[in-house]
């Protein structure tokens, strides 16, 4: 018998070489559920009776949404207005009561929104606590229904073990380093725009831009003159002086980011002035996996390549790492994006363009394994914040029906009960 370790490992061998993914073999997995029922009815009956002694049928059922109770926001500082609106309005959408934590890194935005917003809310069921880490703190030591969290995996972490304490569900939205493979029948103009926009878009501090690219050598030879070209157009010679393109939240980020900068080497841009926590537009090319600006976010205006000689090895090199946020694939070749899409995992994809597939209220937003947890954006707000109440409804009439699941047990009686369980229109359950 295998050990577990052994087990577990298996399984996640057969899950990474696709086996599970066809609908021919989902059906095939579930026809076999079935045949397993149908071929072991009496031994399984028998076994229940000598387990449990035992051995239902329900009526009109339904789904009634109703809110959580008592839910906390904390809101991240990157986008404060938008990452704190969206989930306030499918929080009171769906009759909650809430805790605002906005950010006190985006401070004016802070001060704006605890001066302004409550004028319009009925304060008997909305608060808002301002603060840093440590007020933060202070709110996680206490009994919430729901939290909704936005920001670094590390301090979601922190925010899911304050929770546990409490079973207390939530969603978090976290980041990670989204990759984006570049194949090599691309028009490198175009995916030179699509990249650069989405990659130095609010100064790269968005947790769903492209984190860096993947492609070939060759590709990254046309890619590159075609990025400078970009970044030129839009923000000029001088980017600095560009009314387009933003600074950095603070001094603390712009230390990290400008360490980041002396990875591989930087093959555009690549000025910096901590005076007016200045990053330029930057390309780093020559970036090895194991350096820094390849082990965390980058949360700034810093897009390194890694190069990769084929389709397999680029998905290879994305599924030994973290699940992410968004992943990207650009080719004129359909296949090819297929391909990426059913051969990788992440949050939300997007093929030949950026994170617009964010700006679909029908589509919903959110992480999977290390990129977070839970999902929101238009009714899936709606869906996050409530919880979905299982019910049936059942009159007092047809009790001589349904006395044939009282005691004691006859042979008839669970005929009958058979009968019933296989003629109508839903599944049984064995009780």
């Amino acid at each position: 018998m295998d050990s577990v370790g052994d087990t577990l490992q298996r399984l996640r061998e057969t899950f990474s070489a696709g086996r599970t993914r066809p609908a021919e073999f989902r059906a095939t997995q579930l026809e076999g559920l079935g045949r397993f029922l149908r071929d072991n009815k009496q031994l399984l009956q028998e076994a229940l009776a000598r387990d449990l002694r035992k051995g239902t049928q329900l009526d009109r059922a339904f789904i009634r949404k109703e809110p959580f109770g008592l839910v906390l926001i904390i809101v991240p500082w990157n986008y404060p207005l938008n990452l704190t609106l969206v989930p306030l309005v499918g929080a009171l959408a769906a009759g909650n009561c809430v805790v605002l934590k906005p950010s006190e890194i985006s401070k004016n935005m802070e001060q704006v929104l605890a001066e302004v917003l409550p004028r319009y809310l009925d304060q008997s069921c909305f608060a808002m606590v301002l603060g840093g880490p440590e007020e933060t703190g202070q709110l996680l030591e206490h009994r919430f229904d729901y939290i909704f969290f936005t920001g670094s995996p590390r301090v979601g972490r922190i925010v899911m073990t304050a929770a546990a304490k409490h079973l207390t569900p939530v969603t978090l939205e976290l980041g990670g380093k989204n990759p984006c493979y570049v194949d090599d029948n691309c028009d490198p103009e175009t995916v030179a725009n699509r990249v650069a926009f989405f990659r130095y878009f609010n100064t790269g501090q968005t947790c769903v831009a492209p984190d860096y690219v993947l492609c070939s050598p060759e590709m990254q030879e046309r890619l590159l003159p075609a990025l400078q070209s970009t970044i030129a157009r839009f923000f000029g010679e001088d980017p600095r002086s560009s009314p387009n393109l933003g600074r950095i939240i603070n001094d603390k980020h712009f230390q990290r980011l400008q360490g980041l900068l002396g990875c591989g080497r930087v093959a555009i841009g690549g000025q910096s002035d901590q005076s007016d926590r200045y990053i330029a537009p930057t390309v780093l090319v020559d970036v090895q996996e194991t350096e820094p600006v390849m082990q965390e976010e980058i949360f700034g205006p810093i897009l390194p390549i890694v190069n990769v000689r084929s389709l397999d090895e680029a998905i290879d090199f994305i599924n030994r790492r973290e699940k992410p946020l968004a992943l990207y694939a650009f080719s004129k070749s359909s296949e090819v994006v297929k391909q990426v899409l059913a051969r990788t995992s992440s949050g939300g994809f997007c093929g030949n363009d950026g994170f617009m597939h964010v700006s679909l209220a029908s589509l919903p937003f959110g992480g999977v394994g290390a990129s977070g947890m839970g999902r929101y954006h238009g009714k899936f707000s709606f869906d996050t914040f409530s919880h979905h109440r299982a019910c049936l409804l059942r009159s007092q009439g047809m009790e001589k029906v349904y006395s044939i699941r009282y005691p004691p047990y006859t042979p008839r009686n669970l005929r009958m009960l058979l009968v019933a369980m296989e003629t109508r229109s839903c599944s049984c359950t064995l009780l």
